[in-house]
């Protein structure tokens, strides 16, 4: 059974409630809070933040929450809970500035929602915290070193995407913003004497 601090209970709290108002008609949940293309004139600045809270469906929001619950406590134990806020938010956010820059520059994708960039952080983070703790996925069923697991993820994601509707950028976003705090906080780390 999966065991939840009560900050990560209450981030996974506010992504339930975000998507049962989802459902809700009589206001476009949905449509104020994803990500719009910059050019898109729905673009607000809020939505680098409030994308993050919103999912585009049950098994999208199952799955991040699950990697939230099953990889976020273990890195907030060892972190504590405001590094761990600041770390989940700033790979979130990370991860939507480079969806939206890359969809601005290139103009590979539309309106994204979901916490994915924010969990392939998470995903980055322990492979580089806890490298060589294997870890048994639930597909395919197989232990797997945790500093492979963030590319085993993103390929498999990429693979089983037919639809084209996932933004790897962001995915790829949240990871390396991930990799790039995770250094700075070991290179502080060590310039204090850690």
């Amino acid at each position: 059974m999966l065991q939840t601090s009560p900050l990560i209970r209450n981030i996974i709290i506010i992504n339930v409630v975000v998507f049962l108002l989802q459902s809700q008609k009589w206001i476009p949940v949905s449509e104020l809070l994803m990500l719009w293309p910059i050019e898109s004139g729905n673009f607000k600045v809020y939505q680098v933040f409030t994308y993050m809270f919103a999912h585009g469906g049950f098994m999208h929001i199952f799955f991040n929450m699950l990697a939230l619950a099953s990889f976020g406590p273990i890195l907030e134990n060892y972190w504590g809970d405001k590094k761990f806020l600041t770390f989940y938010l700033a790979t979130g956010m990370g991860a939507g500035l480079i969806y939206a820059l890359i969809n601005f520059f290139v103009g590979s994708g539309g309106p994204m929602l979901g916490a994915s960039g924010a969990i392939y952080g998470i995903l980055m983070a322990f492979g580089m915290v806890f490298p060589n703790l294997e870890i048994m996925l639930l597909f395919p069923p197989i232990p797997l070193k945790a500093k492979y697991m963030v590319f085993v993820m993103g390929f498999m994601t990429w693979m089983l995407d037919s639809s084209g509707s996932v933004a790897h950028s962001a995915h790829f976003g949240g990871a390396l913003v991930a990799f790039i705090l995770i250094t700075i906080w070991r290179q502080q780390g060590r310039n204090q004497g850690w």
